[in-house]
């Protein structure tokens, strides 16, 4: 990872190394328990679990610890954090994405992103605006100027942070992650054009959940039906050198979701597990 990188999860990805994470609540005791955990990155998971911007306000202080960014003399947070914001892409939800970036977060998670525009409202969202006339002007940025508190906690200032918070890949030097879920067949069927026709998609997160339910087969994530849906999600982002996450590995199956292709393994919520042990040592990363 480069020495100027403040954003972990995207060092490692154009570095072509796995990442790994994990969901958890935005809760400050959880964010310090998990604060000298071995994940990359945590997704505060606000999705299904209440949007308390106080709580992850506080969370993400609490993430942060001091001895570990002084002993490796880099303004990084030893574990970036990502938010997953509650609304479908449908719904925009754009302020969503500004009030998460604004405290801080390196990244938004956008679920059940389905349509091209719903994608590029998902970036357009994450980035400030900027004229026409400028380079990677597409997506238009329409994200709100509020950077104080942000700067703040990247630990830069205003100026840097304006120079840094713009989305990679789109901007090689952006730190902001912007990850699309994708969650049913239709959604599938328009990843193509969505990565096509969307710059700034640093990574494409398979929903299993709600992809087994429109299947008809709830939670059976090793279903034949399951697996072409995501053969098929890896292929098409493979083909577009886009990385793909997993939402579900443990220490049974993470050698398959290896093989598969996944670079993005999320664990299950907790501070050790074997998944992500295992997972390390396959990868080099221990």
């Amino acid at each position: 990872m480069s020495a100027a990188r403040l954003n972990r999860v995207i060092g490692a990805l154009e570095a072509g190394q796995h990442v790994f994470a994990s969901f958890v609540t935005a809760d400050p005791a959880t964010a310090l328990e998990f604060s000298t955990a071995g994940y990359d990155g945590l997704i505060f998971e606000m999705e299904h679990k209440p949007w308390d911007i106080a709580a992850l306000r506080d969370s993400l202080q609490y993430l942060l610890n001091r001895r570990q960014i002084f002993e490796a003399d880099t303004l990084a947070p030893a574990i970036t954090p990502l938010v997953r914001i509650p609304a479908n892409g449908g719904e925009k939800s754009q302020w969503h994405a500004k009030q998460a970036l604004d405290l801080g977060a390196f990244g938004v998670v956008w679920p059940h992103i389905v349509r091209v525009e719903e994608a590029r409202n998902a970036v357009a969202a994450c980035r400030y605006p900027r004229l026409p006339e400028r380079d990677r002007f597409e997506p238009a940025g329409v994200r709100g100027d509020s950077p104080a508190a942000a700067a703040r906690y990247w630990g830069v200032s205003a100026a840097d942070y304006y120079a840094k918070a713009d989305v990679w890949p789109l901007d090689p030097d952006g730190e902001i992650l912007v990850a699309i879920m994708i969650e049913s067949q239709l959604a599938i069927q328009n990843l193509p054009d969505i990565l096509d026709q969307v710059p700034g998609i640093g990574l494409v997160i398979v929903g299993e959940g709600d992809m087994s339910q429109e299947l008809g087969v709830p939670r059976q994530f090793e279903h034949p039906k399951m697996v072409e849906s995501k053969r098929r999600v890896i292929e098409i982002c493979t083909a577009r050198g886009v990385p793909v996450g997993h939402p579900h590995v443990t220490a049974a199956n993470v050698e398959q979701v290896l093989a598969d292709g996944y670079r993005f393994l999320m664990t299950a919520p907790v501070r050790t597990f074997p998944g992500l042990e295992k997972g390390r040592g396959l990868t080099g990363r221990a």
